[in-house]
C-alpha cells in the first residue's frame, strides 16, 4: 500500500489534530480539579427521586457577593468547577418547584464538594432551607492529605513565620534533618523542604494558585510565601490525582487571600533580642556574647474595588535580622607568625597576614574567639485581584516579588573573620486565571504563570591569583 502526502494536506492534519485536542481539553475541563480552587458538584431531584434537568444553580460567594450562574443537565446533575475558596451559598429552582437554599457551604482549596438537593413542590419564590452535612472523607477522591484553613494559618503561633513549617501538621510529615539535602534551614528563612510520607524533601511539588513554585536547580520551593497572603493549602502526600505529575513526593497547593466586600487592614511587627537569651555555650565569660537582633514586620490591606464584582488585596513583609556567630579557630602560634613573616615565600607571607592572632588558649594550643556578624535583609511584597467579569467568567491575578540580601561569614566551615560570602537574590512568581463555564457540562480554565529566582554570591574577600 502507498500513501502520498503533500504539504497541504500535512498542514490540514495538523490544524485537525489541534482542534481535537483543544475541544477534547473543554469537555474535559469540568473533570479536572481546580489546584488551589474548589470544585462543586450535585444532582437535582423531585421528591420521588426523578431527574429534575435544567433547574437553575446560583452559586454566591458569602463573603465577596459574587455569583456563578448555571442549570442541571438532562440527568439533573450539575458542576461548577474552580471556586475560590471560602463559605457559600447555593440556590436551586425550577418552575413548578419551590427553591431549596443550602448556606455555609465550606469549599477548601483542592477539594470537591457534592451537594445533592431534593426540590418540594411548590412555588419558586417559596424559600426552603436545608441542612448541609460536612463529609469527614471526600468521596470524590482516592488521594490522602490534609487542609490547612485559613484560622490555622494565620493565627497559629509560628516561630520565624516560615511557611513550610506548617507542613509538619499534616499526617505522616517529620521533622526534617537539620543537615539534609535542602532541609538544612536558611540564615533568617527557614528551610525550604520538608519530609512527608517516606518520600525525599527534593521531591515535593509547590503551587501557587495552580503555577508551579519550585527552583527548577534545587527542586525546592522558589521563596517562603508571606503567612499573611495565604489563605489556605491543602498537602496531598498520597494516591493523588494523575493531573499533577512532575513530582513524586507531596503535592502543596497553595491559595492566595483576596479581598472582600468589607475592608481589612492589619500591621504587625516581632522583635528577638539577644539582651533576653543565655549566652551561647562555646562563649567563654571574656568575650562579649555574640548579638541577634530580630525584625519582622510588615502590614496588609485587602477590600472591594467594586463590591460584588471585583476585589484586592495587597501585603509587604520585611525582615532585618542581626546574628552575630560565634567562631572559635585553631590559628598560629606568636612564633609560627614570626617564623611565616621571616620566610621568602611572598604567598606565605600575604596568607598568614590574613590569620588573626590568638586570644585565647585551650589544651596548650592557641586559638582565636570571636563573632562574625551574619546580616539579613528580606523583603517581600504581593498583589492580588479577583474579577468577576460576567455571571460565567471570573478573572484573578497574582504577584509576588521578594528581594533578599544576606552574609555567610562561616560558609563551608570556615572559621575566620572576614571570609564567606554575600548573596542577593529576586524572587518572583505571577499568576494569571480565567475561568469561563459555557453550560453544565462544559466548562474552561485557563491557568499562566511565570516562576523566577536570580541569586549572585560575591565572596567578601577577593584574593590576587598572581601572588
Amino acid at each position: 500500500m502507498e500513501v502520498f502526502l503533500n504539504r497541504s494536506s500535512v498542514g490540514l492534519n495538523r490544524y485537525i489534530c489541534f482542534f481535537c485536542c483543544l475541544l477534547f481539553s473543554l469537555v474535559l475541563g469540568n473533570l479536572a480539579l481546580g489546584q488551589s480552587t474548589a470544585v462543586l458538584k450535585g444532582t437535582v431531584t423531585d421528591a420521588l427521586g426523578a431527574a429534575v434537568p435544567h433547574a437553575k444553580v446560583v452559586v454566591k460567594n458569602e463573603v465577596t457577593g459574587v455569583e456563578w450562574n448555571t442549570e442541571s443537565d438532562n440527568v439533573g446533575s450539575y458542576l461548577v468547577p474552580s471556586l475560590p475558596i471560602g463559605p457559600y451559598q447555593i440556590s436551586i429552582g425550577a418552575k413548578g418547584f419551590e427553591t431549596s437554599v443550602a448556606r455555609n457551604v465550606t469549599l477548601n482549596a483542592a477539594t470537591t464538594v457534592t451537594q445533592n438537593v431534593q426540590l418540594q413542590i411548590g412555588q419558586v419564590s417559596e424559600e426552603v432551607s436545608i441542612e448541609v452535612d460536612t463529609p469527614v472523607i471526600d468521596a470524590s477522591t482516592i488521594a490522602m492529605g490534609q487542609v490547612i484553613d485559613q484560622k490555622t494559618t494565620q493565627e497559629i503561633p509560628l516561630n520565624g513565620r516560615h511557611f513550610v513549617d506548617l507542613s509538619l501538621l499534616t499526617p505522616g510529615t517529620v521533622t526534617p534533618p537539620q543537615n539534609g539535602f535542602l532541609t538544612t534551614p536558611l540564615r533568617g528563612q527557614g528551610s525550604f523542604g520538608f519530609v512527608t510520607a517516606g518520600q525525599r524533601e527534593d521531591t515535593v511539588n509547590y503551587l501557587v494558585n495552580g503555577i508551579n513554585l519550585n527552583d527548577m536547580v534545587q527542586n525546592q520551593i522558589t521563596f517562603q510565601p508571606s503567612i499573611n497572603t495565604v489563605a489556605e493549602f491543602k498537602v496531598d502526600n498520597s494516591t493523588y490525582s494523575a493531573e499533577y505529575g512532575r513530582n513524586s513526593g507531596a503535592i502543596v497547593n497553595i491559595a492566595t487571600r483576596s479581598g472582600t466586600n468589607d475592608f481589612h487592614g492589619e500591621l504587625f511587627n516581632f522583635l528577638r533580642n539577644s539582651a533576653m537569651d543565655a549566652r551561647n555555650f562555646f562563649n567563654t565569660t571574656a568575650v562579649a556574647q555574640s548579638p541577634f537582633r530580630r525584625n519582622n514586620f510588615g502590614a496588609a490591606l485587602g477590600g472591594p474595588i467594586r463590591r460584588n464584582r471585583a476585589h484586592f488585596f495587597a501585603s509587604y513583609e520585611g525582615l532585618r535580622q542581626r546574628q552575630g556567630l560565634t567562631i572559635n579557630s585553631l590559628v598560629l602560634s606568636p612564633a609560627q607568625q614570626a617564623q611565616a613573616q621571616a620566610g621568602t615565600d611572598p604567598a606565605v607571607k600575604a596568607l598568614a597576614a590574613l590569620i588573626p592572632a590568638s586570644n585565647a588558649t585551650e589544651n596548650g594550643l592557641p586559638f582565636f574567639v570571636g563573632s562574625a556578624l551574619a546580616p539579613v535583609n528580606i523583603d517581600q511584597g504581593t498583589g492580588d485581584i479577583d474579577v468577576e467579569l460576567g455571571e460565567r467568567d471570573r478573572l484573578h491575578g497574582y504577584v509576588a516579588i521578594q528581594q533578599d540580601l544576606r552574609q555567610e561569614p562561616t560558609l563551608q566551615g570556615n572559621t575566620l573573620p572576614g571570609w564567606g560570602d554575600t548573596r542577593s537574590s529576586r524572587r518572583q512568581i505571577g499568576t494569571v486565571g480565567e475561568d469561563h463555564i459555557f453550560g453544565p457540562s462544559v466548562t474552561n480554565s485557563m491557568r499562566l504563570g511565570y516562576n523566577r529566582i536570580h541569586i549572585l554570591f560575591n565572596p567578601n574577600q577577593l584574593l590576587n591569583s598572581a601572588n
